[in-house]
């Protein structure tokens, strides 16, 4: 009787290590696995149990509620674009179509302007704000914005900077002057509960009003309290063309003053003139890289950039908020001064109109006002040729009638520069963009081709086609290089543990094909993707699933 009891254990003991090996949600076959280190590929399987990987080895004796057969085809950590612009969009659409079938699983906000903290000045700014996306505003912080994505459902994973230029805005609304003292002790306090909350750090954009009137100190203050939790400064910097390498002063100053890590946004050189300059840039990076400062940057594999129209004027125009430019860009006095200060070529402030080169290489792409969104699509020159008027006089005139910035696509970068830039392993890649889709409330404006193939564009373009990265590298800097730089908690990396953001692609026919006359279109080639273990593209198609989170940085207080 013992005997038997004895092997009746043995085979109940057998048979429980049989089922918790065989117990998988999924099994991913037969595919290249590129684990996010920058390796070279392993023919493994991948298996994941709930909303974590729990391992990659050889499961071809295991079974799994669904199996896919990866033949053929790479297997990666699911990418993350280091600058979305997805803060409205995913609340129209939570199911990120144009990046999730890019492979994006993660999008990370903030670029000078954050969704939070609100106080009622800056929610009633926004509300007037808004275009052809209409919401309410229900949150007050930024980590209610991010819980309130999660609660409503996304199919990505979402995080963000605080931007410096929502504090501002807080504290000191719209006017060009310096926070007194107190005012900057509340600037410090929202920070502080911000980064509490989990924000990952601050971010900027300082070519925009009213974030150009922030004075490098009052930065570094803000930044010293980021600090304290581990977070980063990210930056669009004050310039891009004609003070290119002083504003990266300005950056550097800012981390080692404030003792933390920085990023630049989408790194270029703006301006034909200005092209030469990225050699200088790059080189200076790699320099205090080798002293141990943590200084990264990020890039979209486009060669024109995307923003308002109103980027065409200098930034005193915007003194007081936009009310104040509407009412100066009806004023002929006050016009003729700024059109006088837009042909000329600064160094005091960033004159998009004049990087782009001519009136020609500016496309208009979004209009609030019905009557205008016909010229969606049009250049400055033909909308000034058709109003039979001066381009920066038809330019001050548009903004008015519209009272919005106007989206515009301005052509100002080099595709040699690109190529250089995507050379760097240190770069990482965001589409400054938001994540949409081709249907209803999208289809009233033009996005930059990025929001639909910046990331496709990575691996088919310059992986395949023109050999400029290796396909092994570019993974790495798709996924582990960002989430590694953000702290972001067990992302990034293909391994036992690790939270299960997978994406499964076609390495020989991934490509984007959104171009800047039609925008909306979805790149292909991306066959599967997991988000925290739930399958939201399946064979190339959304799911309809919407398993995203709310992630947080490393500072958060638990």
């Amino acid at each position: 009787m013992k005997r038997a009891i004895f092997c009746f254990s043995l085979l109940l003991a057998a048979t429980s290590v049989s089922i918790i090996a065989a117990d998988f949600d999924v099994i991913i076959k037969n595919g290249a696995v590129y684990n996010g280190t920058g390796s070279e590929a392993q023919h493994v399987d991948l298996a994941i149990r709930g909303d974590r990987i729990a391992g990659v080895g050889d499961y071809k004796n295991a079974t799994a509620k669904t199996v896919i057969d990866a033949r053929g085809l790479a297997v990666a950590p699911g990418f993350i674009n280091m600058l979305s612009w997805s803060t409205e969009s995913l609340i129209q659409d939570g199911r990120s179509q144009s990046e999730i079938r890019q492979g994006v699983t993660t999008e990370i906000m903030g670029e000078g302007e954050s969704m939070g903290p609100l106080n009622d000045r800056v929610r009633e700014f926004m509300l007037k704000q808004q275009a052809d996306i209409k919401y309410d505003i229900t949150w007050k912080t930024l980590a209610e914005y991010l819980q309130f994505l999660e609660k409503r459902g996304i199919s990505c994973n979402v995080a963000s900077f605080i931007g410096a230029t929502t504090i501002r805005q807080n504290v000191i609304g719209f006017d060009d002057r310096p926070p007194t003292p107190q005012e900057l002790d509340q600037m410090r306090e929202l920070v502080r509960k911000e980064m509490e909350a989990g924000a990952l750090g601050i971010g900027t954009s300082l070519i925009y009003p009213p974030a150009f009137y922030a004075k490098t100190d009052e930065l570094i203050e803000l930044c010293k309290v980021a600090a304290k939790y581990k977070g980063k400064y990210i930056s669009h910097m004050r310039s891009e063309g004609n003070q290119l390498l002083e504003a990266f002063d300005e950056l550097l100053r800012i981390s080692r003053e404030a003792g933390i890590p920085a990023e630049v946004y989408h790194i270029k050189a703006a301006g034909q003139k200005n092209w030469g300059k990225i050699d200088n840039l790059l080189s200076r990076i790699e320099s205090v890289q080798k002293e141990g400062l943590n200084i990264r940057a990020n890039m979209y594999t486009y060669t024109a950039g995307g923003t308002g129209l109103d980027a065409c004027f200098p930034p005193w125009t915007e003194d007081g908020g936009y009310p104040a430019l509407f009412k100066r860009l009806r004023d002929p006095a006050t016009r003729e001064k700024i059109k006088a200060e837009v042909k000329i070529d600064s160094d005091k402030w960033e004159n998009l109109y004049l990087s782009a080169g001519s009136p020609d290489r500016i496309i208009l792409v979004g209009f609030k006002s019905e009557k205008l969104k016909p010229l969606t699509g049009k250049s400055l020159a033909e909308v000034a040729k058709i109003r039979g008027k001066d381009p920066i006089d038809t330019a001050m005139d548009l903004v008015a009638e519209d009272e919005s910035r106007i989206g515009a696509v301005y052509f100002m970068m080099s595709e040699e520069n690109v190529k250089k830039e995507i050379a760097k392993p240190w770069i990482s890649f965001g589409s400054d963009e938001a994540s949409q889709a081709p249907e209803g409330v999208f289809l009233k404006s033009n996005p930059h081709p990025r929001a639909y193939g910046n990331f496709a564009r990575v691996l088919g373009k310059y992986v395949r086609d023109e050999k400029a990265i290796a396909l092994p590298e570019a993974i790495r800097r798709l996924s582990a290089l960002p989430a590694t730089n953000l702290g972001l908690d067990h992302r990034g990396f293909l391994k036992e543990g690790m939270f299960a953001d997978v994406v499964v692609f076609d390495p020989a026919t991934i490509a984007d094909h959104a171009t800047f006359e039609k925008p909306q279109q979805y790149a292909t080639g991306v066959k599967h993707v997991f988000v925290n273990g739930t399958q939201v593209i399946k064979d190339g198609e959304h799911t309809g699933a919407k398993p995203g989170r709310a992630l947080w940085g490393p500072g958060k207080v638990r």
